[in-house]
């Protein structure tokens, strides 16, 4: 019965996390709100009409120091790709240039890759060829004390020039278009790596809810901005609330998750597409995005692979929203509409639906092909199109997604990718690092307090294991020593230094003080948890295993002796690693926020001397407390 219990329980546990992190689509029409069952006016036809498409691109890291292909990759984009597409607007998302040092340790704004990059706009004429639009990331707020400050230098050589969020409305002959941009980065803006995360306070949030209001009159809203949502904090209600009215979030920041996660989009619950888009930094990714008659479609794309293709209607089930598109249109549409672009010219573009060929497609207008259809035909269940498309140099591209048309059916995100865009991450962070230390913290304390038992018989692996830790526990100086370490992980500032250049500032786990601001805590908990995993509790446990050892009568060099020399090797091999990686950690302070973090810094400099002392006292140790529990093991090994 308790197995059964027990299993019953975890399948609803992962029942609401897969409900909850990988939402189905389409998202529920709100009471009210259902789906007309007259034809929608206009709907997608022959003509070329309705239809507006932008290009997003994010994540180019304009650097001074490396891959300078980069940088001639840009300039074609801006020359060539954005020739042959011609959008109306290209919204770049941050991290508009690097800011890294030449040993990628360091970070500062780089004036000349400021001026590479606004060369290259200027060159390929890019800005009157189409409306740009590039905002700042992470990167380009290294080391920036205040907005005013002459290092910020998105205001000189961008295109856009203003700091903090704003309100662009695109109009159209068919309607507006909002497009609300999210500023979240720091300001000040500290050295990396503690700015991964944005912050959102209180005056920018009513900011972006008077937006959101004003976005209500347009056709359409689309947020953008550098940060993912699961990147940002905020006040309550919260950001993803605060957008909730938009079609869809377009974002960039986390550049695929290294290759791990080349696909990196989802759904808000209250319908809102979040799409992240991978970099160009190494990736040379960009997005085409599209409404047509007001639905939205996309791709995301790779640099100088033509053709390129992308099927408006109908549209890919998985990423529609009935709350936000009039998915009526589909059903009532007269043609399967596909734009497709390529530099040479486009001789063939075959449609087939579930296998099955319907015919070649024809161009209207540009770069715009459509081909008669009975949707009827296709209004029960899921339907998957493939649109193969061959240009006059004998380049080939398909694209395929699944469409359907009734109301009750559902497909769901991919799981992972959506716990990455909708977890909270700083406080997922805030909790595990405050139960991490808590449970070190309360295993000290309760062997400390603890009688311990008395050895009778030769004890197993379990009991020496809880037998080393009331020696550990009841040895004043190794107790007191470690239950410090812990209380001041939470409590103490980690260093102090320049976190800005110029602005002295602290940093704690729970945020940081700089300038006379105070920055809240986020990667600083991911930190402390890598501090607490790797370096404190396997600290607390090697120092138990010494203690065990000189329990068992014997000495740093006699043990390799007696106790099974692989393992000791093992061991202690382990922990001069993890020393080595904390050494790693003080050089890495000194390179990042200079030579007086490197000395005033607790957790880092000061923790190795240490640990350092520490397993030196364990190998010296000579108290009346440590030759009790020397004799009571030789006792339990003799009987």
């Amino acid at each position: 019965m308790l197995k059964l219990t027990v299993g019953l329980l975890t399948a609803a546990a992962l029942a609401l996390l897969l409900d909850w992190y990988a939402p189905s689509t389409p998202a529920p029409l709100p009471v009210g709100h259902r789906r007309r069952h007259r034809p929608p006016e206009p709907v997608p036809g022959a003509e070329a009409a309705n239809l507006l498409w932008v290009v997003q691109v994010s994540d180019i890291h304009i650097s001074r120091f490396r891959d300078p292909k980069r940088v001639s990759d840009l300039e074609k984009f801006c020359s060539e790709t954005i020739d042959i597409i011609q959008p109306e607007l290209v919204l770049a998302t941050g991290d508009l240039t690097d800011a890294k040092t030449r040993d990628k340790l360091g970070s500062e704004q780089v004036e000349a890759e400021w001026k590479t990059y606004q060369s290259i706009l200027k060159r390929s004429r890019v800005m009157e060829k189409t409306k740009w639009i590039d905002i700042k990331g992470n990167h380009d707020s290294f080391n920036i004390p205040h907005l005013d400050s002459v290092h910020n230098y998105y205001r000189k050589y961008s295109v856009w020039r203003k700091d903090g969020s704003f309100h662009y409305i695109h109009t159209t002959p068919f309607g507006n278009y909002s497009f609300i941009c999210v500023d979240a980065t720091l300001s000040p803006g500290p050295k990396r790596p503690y700015n991964f995360f944005g912050i959102l306070n209180m005056n920018q949030m009513k900011e972006l809810s008077l937006m959101a209001t004003e976005s209500l009159k347009s056709n359409h809203t689309v947020w953008f901005g550098h940060f993912p949502t699961s990147t940002i904090i905020s006040p309550a209600p919260g950001i993803r609330t605060l957008m909730s009215s938009a079609t869809a979030y377009l974002c960039g920041h986390l550049h695929t998750m290294g290759g791990l996660m080349p696909v990196l989009h989802s759904q808000h619950h209250g319908g809102t597409l979040e799409l992240e888009l991978g970099d160009w930094m190494d990736n040379r990714r960009y997005r085409l995005l599209a409404f047509d008659h007001d639905l939205l479609s996309f791709a995301d794309l790779n640099f100088e692979e033509w053709p390129v293709v992308l099927i408006t209607n109908p549209k890919s089930f998985l990423y529609s929203s009935s709350v936000h598109e009039p998915l009526d249109k589909i059903l009532y549409s007269t043609h399967i509409r596909i734009l497709a672009f390529s530099p040479s010219v486009i001789i063939s573009i075959k449609v087939y639906i579930d296998e099955v060929h319907l015919g070649n497609a024809d161009q209207v207008s540009g770069p715009l092909y459509v081909l008669k259809w009975s949707p009827q035909n296709y209004r029960e269940g899921f339907h998957h199109i493939d649109v193969t498309v061959q240009d006059a140099s004998g380049r080939i591209s398909t694209r395929s997604h699944i469409f359907a048309m009734e109301e009750n059916l559902s497909l769901r995100f991919a799981f992972w990718p959506s716990v990455i865009l909708l977890a909270d991450h700083y406080v997922l962070a805030r909790v595990l690092f405050g139960l991490i230390v808590l449970t070190q913290i309360a295993l000290l304390v309760t062997f400390r307090y603890l009688q311990k038992p008395v050895l009778k018989e030769k004890p197993g692996l379990l009991t020496l294991t809880s037998y080393s830790l009331h020696v550990f526990s009841k040895t004043n100086t190794f107790y007191y020593s470690i239950l410090a370490l812990n209380l001041y992980t939470i409590l103490g500032p980690w260093f102090v230094g320049e976190l800005v250049d110029g602005q002295m500032g602290a940093c704690f786990s729970f945020g940081l003080f700089v300038g006379g601001t105070f920055l809240q805590g986020s990667l600083t908990f991911v930190v402390g948890i890598l501090q607490m995993l790797f370096f404190n509790l396997p600290l607390m446990a090697y120092l138990c295993w010494c203690l065990l050892l000189r329990c068992q009568g014997h000495s740093f060099c006699s043990h390799f002796h007696h106790v099974q020399r692989l393992v000791s090797v093992v061991v202690h091999l382990a922990m001069a690693l993890l020393l080595a990686w904390q050494v790693y950690s003080c050089y890495f302070l000194q390179r990042t926020y200079g030579t007086l973090a490197f000395f005033l810094s607790p957790m880092r400099t000061w923790l190795v001397v240490l640990t350092s002392a520490l397993i030196y006292k364990t190998w010296t140790l000579k108290s009346p407390e440590l030759r009790t529990y020397i004799v009571e093991m030789k006792n339990c090994q003799s009987s």
